[in-house]
């Protein structure tokens, strides 16, 4: 296996206990903030080669999100590395009860092309910050900024400890072949079962961060040019390249029809009569992600947008009219600028019509009376959930971000990073002496020591908890 001998000199420097000192993962952690700062123009012209995504946008995404996941790292590392006390029976008072937050070891991290930096720096935050060796697999298909990955990374890390492999799905396959101690993926649902099957050879443990339909609903009490505005911009960020981008709306005919002009206002408003010259309006990645993105456009009507340039992979902001549950374009995710409106009678429909599909990464629901929010919330399941507005829950590091079901396996983010990448290692510590407290447990065995153990080891039931 050609990675069998870097995957080896990772293992033998985890095992010499380099990666473990707190000055160490802080000197590594601050190098990755010395590669943000420093190649900070460098990523802003690869991500606009890749993918004509606006430096506005690159800026926020791949640099401010990244640069506060490290700082919030950096502020809170020595807490988190910390043994965690937990509570002990009355045998154990003396004893020392606690949890030890060990690295796991070697792992990797396998991003996707959409947002190339995040999607591999975040993760590899917390693999560092936890104590473990990494290996980073960028995707081929955002070529520059994989280059500029793989030529300067290895600037700032230590190369014993960290390093980074390119290539396609040959090399992606032949690299799953090795053992690793923690694999963490973000891409598709069918590549994640490969992965997770390459994994269970080895028993890895995996984080899947997969993608799928995110459904908005909008209830008929809103505002609606203030939903136009944020839908827009979470549908069209990055030209719709995003996992936890609204994929469809679903909403009254009554409120479609409001919400159409609506809609066509924010776009213009965001990207100007022409979105194709805006600079502030990205391109599709690939000629093969263009075509299946332009293939979409006949679901319903185009009631906006739906102009195409292939040579620019150039698809214009759209939305999707009257859309049928059974169109292609509600078939599949559709990670491009494109908006199908699915009309319900209501939100009890609604509800009914995300339940019956596989349990999406987002869901979003917009109403001016929270009950309807909550409604959505509590009668649902998703990976994450955002109330009148898109997107926004994602920059909080403080909430975890992660699938369920179809959508994924795991989560991360901030301290949710640093305990992915954790063992969290159960552990007693007792007292030599005191053997006395001990004697009840051992043979012979008596009704009477039943009856001490009992009374030492036995948790009780409080009062009832009442939920607030």
């Amino acid at each position: 296996n050609p990675y069998a001998g870097l995957v080896s000199h990772l293992r033998a420097s985890w095992l010499s206990g380099k990666t473990r000192p707190m000055e160490y993962r802080v000197a590594q952690l601050e190098a990755l903030g010395r590669f943000l700062d420093e190649k900070k123009q460098e990523i802003l012209e690869a991500t606009e080669l890749d993918m004509g995504k606006p430096s506005f946008e690159a800026f926020f995404s791949e640099i401010l999100l990244c640069k506060n996941e490290l700082n919030v790292t950096l502020n809170n590392l020595c807490h988190w590395m910390k043994d965690e006390h937990v509570d002990k029976n009355l045998v154990m008072q003396l004893d020392s009860a606690f949890i030890r937050k060990d690295p796991y070891g070697v792992v990797l991290i396998i991003a996707p092309w959409n947002y190339p930096i995040h999607l591999f720096l975040v993760p590899l935050i917390g693999a560092i910050a936890a104590g473990n060796c990494a290996i980073v697999k960028p995707s081929e298909i955002s070529k520059n900024t994989e280059r500029l990955v793989a030529e300067t990374l290895s600037c700032y890390l230590d190369n014993d400890c960290f390093a980074v492999v390119t290539g396609g799905v040959p090399e992606t396959t032949r690299l799953l072949e090795n053992k690793f101690d923690y694999i963490f993926f973000t891409g598709t649902p069918p590549v994640g079962r490969i992965v997770m099957t390459a994994a269970a050879k080895h028993l890895t443990p995996v984080t899947l961060e997969l993608g799928g339909k995110n459904p908005c609903y909008v209830s008929d009490t809103c505002d609606v040019t203030n939903v136009a505005r944020r839908v827009v911009w979470g549908r069209f960020f990055n030209a719709g390249q995003t996992c936890i981008a609204p994929d469809y709306l679903l909403c009254t005919v009554e409120m479609q029809d409001k919400l159409m002009p609506a809609l066509r206002e924010a776009i213009t408003e965001f990207f100007g009569p022409n979105p194709r010259e805006s600079p502030d309006f990205g391109r599709i990645v690939s000629d093969k992600q263009f075509r299946r993105i332009r293939a979409l456009l006949g679901s319903g009507r185009v009631a906006i947008g739906g102009q195409t340039d292939e040579a620019e992979r150039y698809i214009a902001p759209t939305v999707l009219a009257d859309v049928l549950p059974s169109d292609p374009a509600m078939q599949e995710e559709i990670f491009g600028p494109i908006l199908p409106i699915v009309v319900i009678a209501n939100m009890d429909e609604a509800i009914d019509f995300i339940n019956a599909r596989p349990r999406p990464l987002a869901i979003y629901a917009f109403s001016c009376d929270s009950k309807v929010v909550n409604q959505v919330l509590e009668r649902t399941s998703s990976g994450g959930f955002c109330g009148n507005d898109t997107l926004m829950h994602v920059t909080l590091t403080s909430l975890p971000f992660g699938g369920i079901g179809n959508s994924g396996l795991g989560k991360y983010h901030g301290k949710f990073t640093f305990d992915t990448f954790s063992h969290h290692r159960g552990c007693l510590h007792r007292n030599m002496g005191l053997e006395t407290l001990n004697t009840p447990r051992y043979p012979p065995y008596t009704q009477q020591k039943l009856g001490l153990l009992t009374t030492t080891f036995e948790v009780k039931r409080r009062g009832t908890c009442t939920l607030l």
